[in-house]
């Protein structure tokens, strides 16, 4: 009975020790593969300090830099369209013919009324100086010589009436012809052969507007002005003359102007409503390309930074405060979130001037797994190359250690 106790008693005891062994062995196994478990992978752009052109971009839309609207100066019916709608004209360029008949008959008219008086005139003179010479012999009386003059100076003041009569009928006739007022770009015509115009009507014939040069007005806020202004004072944005900044022209597609402007800081106009400031920028256009009315953007060259820092937008977030913050990761490769001063966008990307410096290591992707205080992989990421993202070598021995175990 004794034996069989004893024996009882010690297989009990070898199963137990089994059972704790097995779970120390269960445990290092846990622990072991918890210590091999890859920290997450994020992908990083290494910050760059580099020279970059700070510019500021001004909406507006194109506006022709003269305009004249067509009208007629006398009355008559439209005998003849001189010119292509949409074309170019040239200043004092026939663009319509008024029926002159009535208008040549006027000036004809004044003519003869002149070719009267003059005649009457001569008589006048003739009779005058026959009187003076008569009233010094007392063969004629004082008021006869007198009545002489008055008639002479009478015939005289109908001569110049008749002038002014033929001066008047000329301009009529002339205006029979509608000249363009300036050289640019005709629109369309209102009218149409055999149409009556008169001299006092509102509706336009045509329009001609120069459009070379071409004006672009932009907007912008009061403040931006005068930063503007003491920007160009201190040499900090290019002049192109009094007053004057350098500017160039990007179309709503992207595409770019190839032709610099003037801004005209002189030609301003602020808005009582929104206090938006209209600025006037002039630019060449010598092959038409810019139209009136086009909705384009002015880029003004503001400076140069030369130790700039780009951060890509999509590494950037905002904290509850709606402070701009970026996740960086350290030289232990543990992450730590950042507050940034952001001053503008320069395309994808924000121009940083306080909170990151050259050589940080900015999150980009997988934001969601790289939790400031955590331990990442970084993965560097090059997108203007094109190259493959290439894995930053890790500093710390013992995450490289768990590397080389994979």
């Amino acid at each position: 009975m004794m034996r069989v106790r004893g024996t009882l008693i010690g297989t009990i005891c070898a199963a137990a020790l089994a059972l704790v062994l097995a779970g120390c062995g269960q445990q290092q196994s846990s622990a072991q593969a918890k210590e091999q478990r890859p920290a997450p992978e994020a992908t990083v752009t290494t910050l760059v300090a580099q020279r970059v052109e700070i510019v500021s971009e001004l909406p507006g839309r194109t506006a022709p830099y003269r305009v004249a609207e067509v009208r007629p100066q006398v009355t008559g019916v439209v005998l003849k369209r001189l010119f292509t709608e949409g074309g170019e004209v040239r200043a004092d360029q026939q663009l319509y013919e008024i029926n002159p008949a009535s208008y040549q008959a006027a000036y004809d008219s004044a003519r003869a009324s002149l070719a009267r008086a003059q005649a009457a005139l001569n008589s006048s003179k003739l009779l005058a100086e026959r009187y003076r010479t008569l009233i010094e012999a007392r063969a004629v009386s004082k008021q006869q010589y007198d009545d002489a003059i008055a008639s002479q100076q009478q015939a005289e003041a109908d001569v110049a009436s008749a002038k002014a009569a033929i001066e008047t009928a000329g301009i009529n006739l002339v205006y029979t012809k509608v000249l363009a007022p300036i050289s640019g770009r005709v629109g369309r015509s209102t009218v149409t052969e055999g149409a009556l115009v008169t001299s006092d009507q509102t509706s336009a014939l045509a329009t001609v507007q120069q459009l070379d040069p071409i004006y672009v007005d932009v907007t912008q806020s009061t403040t931006q002005l005068l930063r503007l202004q003491r920007e160009l004072a201190n040499g900090q944005l290019q002049s192109a003359g009094a007053e004057q900044a350098t500017v160039k022209l990007v179309f709503d597609d992207g595409t770019e102007y190839s032709r610099p402007g003037k801004l005209l800081f002189s030609e301003v106009t602020v808005d009582h409503g929104t206090g938006s400031v209209t600025m006037r920028a002039v630019f060449p256009n010598p092959q038409r390309q810019l139209l009136p009315g086009m909705f384009v953007h002015a880029r003004l060259v503001e400076g140069v930074s030369e130790q700039a820092l780009l951060v890509p937008q999509q590494g950037v977030s905002r904290n509850q405060r709606g402070e701009p913050t970026a996740l960086v990761v350290g030289q232990d490769n543990k992450v730590e979130m950042r507050v940034l001063k952001i001053d503008r966008a320069i395309g994808d990307k924000w121009l940083v001037l306080d909170g990151v410096k050259a050589g940080d290591k900015v999150v980009v992707e997988g934001l969601q797994k790289a939790r400031p205080g955590t331990v990442v992989r970084a993965v560097e990421v090059n997108k203007f190359s094109g190259e493959s993202p290439q894995e930053q070598p890790n500093p710390n021995p013992r995450e490289r250690k768990l590397t080389q175990r994979q």
